[in-house]
């Protein structure tokens, strides 16, 4: 899957990582070994993902250098700051249908903002022009009625038709069967990889070996990417 952009430049070198849909407290504790650069934790009750009894102690004990991440669709600003203060986020994923407005007035409590959207063939890039000051970065997921956890992939090329200068996560049914392809994607915006039902011995457990082997990789294209500079 070959991406053509005029932001071509290496950028695989500092690609980060996000593993979301974490909540079982031995599972946490095993994949904050891995350093992930964000750990995502869905509070969104119609999730299969949903961290209903997550324990604050455990996310307390997390590495300084993980990003702990709130996953909310269509929640009240209230609701988040609450979650946000219960459990120290330091950033929030907005993966519903949340206005401009509301992705500001939740990026000045001080959380990173993550702006998720749902891509398809219909999906209107114009309407990110109206979130670009109001986020701190966007996600690209496959546009389902789930909101996000679905394991399809969608068509990577239609992020040529975003014109906006956010940088990005890239997520939806991201594998070890096509992890490779990243590198294919020449697009100095892309800045995460968001690593979830894919990686799953069931919905919110992750299989740390096959989660090895994606770090492993993901860290060869860093290096590669650093020595190509």
């Amino acid at each position: 899957m070959s991406i053509e952009s005029n932001l071509s430049v290496p950028h695989t070198e500092r690609l980060k990582i996000k593993v979301c849909g974490m909540r079982n407290t031995e599972n946490i504790r095993q994949v904050a070994a891995l350093l992930p650069d964000y750990m995502g934790f869905i509070f969104y009750p119609g999730s299969k993902r949903f961290a209903e009894t997550l324990d604050k102690r455990i996310l307390d004990d997390l590495p300084p250098s993980i990003k702990k991440t709130g996953v909310f669709v269509n929640a009240s600003p209230a609701e988040i700051q609450g979650k946000a203060e219960q459990f120290s986020l330091n950033a929030v994923q907005l993966h519903g249908s949340e206005s401009p407005e509301t992705c500001g007035i939740i990026r000045a409590m001080g959380v990173e903002v993550i702006k998720a959207f749902g891509l398809d063939e219909s999906f209107d890039f114009t309407i990110l022009n109206t979130y670009e000051g109001f986020a701190d970065y966007f996600l690209f997921d496959t546009k389902t009625t789930q909101h996000g956890g679905s394991g399809q992939v969608f068509n990577w090329s239609l992020l040529n038709e975003n014109n906006t200068v956010k940088s990005y996560f890239l997520s939806g049914g991201l594998g070890i069967e096509n992890i490779g392809d990243i590198e294919n994607i020449e697009d100095s915006r892309l800045y995460a990889l968001d690593l979830n039902s894919r990686f799953e011995t069931e919905p919110g457990l992750k299989d740390l070996n096959k989660l090895k082997i994606i770090f492993n990789q993901i860290n060869r294209f860093r290096n590669s990417g650093l020595e190509g500079l």
